[in-house]
């Protein structure tokens, strides 16, 4: 029997084909990536929607994307939600995600820099799908700036490859 599908607020995002299941009373949504059922909490709806418009607009290569990537931060074991990385294994992206009800704020901001810190990709992304905030870092001049849309995946490693 098929779960009955939830009410969850509308994304700033295209819609995605979702498959649900019910486990010990948990409803959970399938993520291609992790090949399994996890927790459909309102961020990982959040994450599904976007790590899918990643794949299919943005052109993305789904094996180059890992979710809830571990990483230790001061001695204490941290997830990434989400890492893009290139064809060496090298970070290029983090996505963090918070839910829709979030808003988004500095706090967001410096969780995905200390990430950033151990990982050293070029690109930060924030995202409660319904607000998207993008940044560039340019670690020869030392600074970062804010860019007004998400890069498609050749124009990330075309960038990237420059530094």
């Amino acid at each position: 029997m098929t779960p009955k599908t939830p009410e969850l607020p509308p994304l700033n995002l295209p819609p995605v084909d979702l498959k649900y299941k019910m486990e010990d009373n948990i409803l959970k949504i399938y993520d291609p990536l992790r090949d399994k059922y996890v927790a459909l909490t309102q961020e990982e709806y959040v994450r599904r929607h976007f790590t899918q418009w990643m794949i299919d607009s943005l052109n993305y290569p789904a094996s180059n994307i890992a979710n809830e990537v571990g990483l230790r931060v001061n001695d204490t074991l941290k997830r990434c939600d989400t890492l893009v990385i290139d064809r060496y294994g090298a970070p290029l992206m983090i996505v963090e995600y918070k839910a829709p009800v979030v808003e988004i704020t500095q706090k967001t901001f410096d969780q995905i820099v200390r990430y950033n810190m151990k990982l050293n990709a070029k690109y930060l992304i924030v995202s409660n799908g319904l607000n998207h905030y993008c940044c560039k870092i340019d670690y020869k001049a030392n600074n970062y700036q804010f860019i007004a849309r998400i890069p498609d995946y050749k124009e990330l490693i075309r960038d990237f490859s420059d530094n």
